[in-house]
């Protein structure tokens, strides 16, 4: 069984993240979408309010699990059986940071192996940092997040 983690903080989780998800599910028999916990961080969601929400917005996809982890994502990633990252792409100014990414990774674990996957043109300018600028500045973001973040953002 071939399995690959889709790390990241996903605060909150898009449109763009989810497309990144599906192709993933689209090529490995099982992909776990983990949220990654960074105490350095302080995040606009919980890591536990970021899992639950992606569950809602995944619940469609059959092969795909959500989970949290602390540490290093490739010691993640092997404690679960896996050895594939996925990384998402929206633009090639992302590449740079991503491939530095990759490269440590695998320094780190050289069995584990990183596979770039792009979303499609219209998701490209969407960042979850992009939502939280439009949130708190009064803007509507339906068009950007699935409907489970959507509402639940709105009530928060």
């Amino acid at each position: 069984m071939k399995i690959a983690i889709y790390p990241g903080s996903f605060d909150p989780i898009t449109f763009g993240h989810l497309d990144i998800l599906k192709n993933a599910a689209g090529i490995f028999d099982k992909v776990i979408i983990a949220v990654a916990y960074n105490e350095a961080k302080n995040g606009f969601l919980t890591t536990e309010e970021r899992v639950e929400l992606i569950k809602q917005s995944v619940k469609d996809l059959t092969n795909v699990e959500v989970d949290s982890f602390k540490g290093l994502t490739v010691d993640y990633a092997k404690r679960k059986g896996a050895n594939v990252l996925i990384r998402g792409l929206r633009a090639v100014s992302d590449f740079e940071f991503e491939m530095q990414l990759s490269q440590t990774n695998s320094a780190l674990c050289d069995d584990i192996k990183t596979v770039f996957l792009t979303t499609k043109p219209e998701y490209n300018f969407i960042s979850s940092s992009t939502i939280k600028e439009i949130l708190n500045n009064g803007g509507n973001i339906s068009k950007f997040v699935p409907e489970p973040v959507f509402k639940y953002l709105q009530n928060r």
